[in-house]
């Protein structure tokens, strides 16, 4: 792989783990925590909100993002022939 393509390579790499990164904080955190409170006036399946966000959703999110890691750099490496 030439130099050029590698530099975009891990340039997309870095993109990919930033904004799925930035999902699961505001996903774990941000709903959460911050926005519990809000979100606890607002009941599934007779839990609050607020709640099943910090105890299931961000697990949740974080099954799906690794799922949506593993595609992005499949796809990735097939884009830059780098794939198995």
């Amino acid at each position: 792989m030439s130099q050029k393509n590698l530099k975009e390579y891990w340039s997309k790499n870095v993109r990919y783990l930033i904004i799925l990164l930035s999902i699961w904080f505001f996903v774990s955190f941000v709903l959460g925590i911050f926005l519990a409170e809000p979100l606890n006036s607002i009941r599934i399946g007779g839990f609050k909100l607020g709640f099943w966000f910090a105890q299931q959703g961000a697990i949740y999110a974080f099954v799906a993002i690794i799922f949506v890691y593993i595609y992005l750099m499949n796809k990735l490496d097939k884009e830059y022939d780098v794939d198995e």
